[in-house]
C-alpha cells in the first residue's frame, strides 16, 4: 500500500489518461492489475483486522459480536467480488 498510492499519484500527475479507453488499457496491463490486486487484498485485510479488533473490544454479547463480524465479512467479500469484476472487465 505504501508504494502503490504514490505510484498512482505520480502516474496520474505525469501521464493522466485522457479517455476511458486509455484508462482501460492502462488498467488492463498485467503489472497494474497485479499491483491493484495486491493493494486491494492488503487494504481489505487491514480493514478486516481493524474492524474485528473494534468489534471484539466494544461489542460484548457473543451473538451480537458474531453477527457484526459476519456482516462485515460479507461486506468485505462483496468488495472483493466487485474489485475482481472491475479488473476482469478492464482486461477484456
Amino acid at each position: 500500500m505504501l508504494f502503490f498510492i504514490p505510484y498512482l499519484l505520480i502516474h496520474f500527475l505525469l501521464d493522466p489518461p485522457h479517455s476511458y479507453l486509455a484508462w482501460r488499457a492502462w488498467m488492463g496491463s498485467a503489472s497494474v492489475s497485479i499491483a491493484t490486486i495486491v493493494f486491494s487484498a492488503s487494504l481489505l485485510l487491514h480493514a478486516w483486522i481493524g474492524i474485528r479488533d473494534v468489534v471484539m473490544d466494544y461489542v460484548k454479547p457473543l451473538a451480537l459480536r458474531l453477527s457484526a463480524l459476519i456482516v462485515v465479512a460479507f461486506g468485505l467479500a462483496a468488495v472483493v467480488a466487485w474489485t475482481v469484476r472491475i479488473l476482469l472487465l478492464a482486461s477484456m
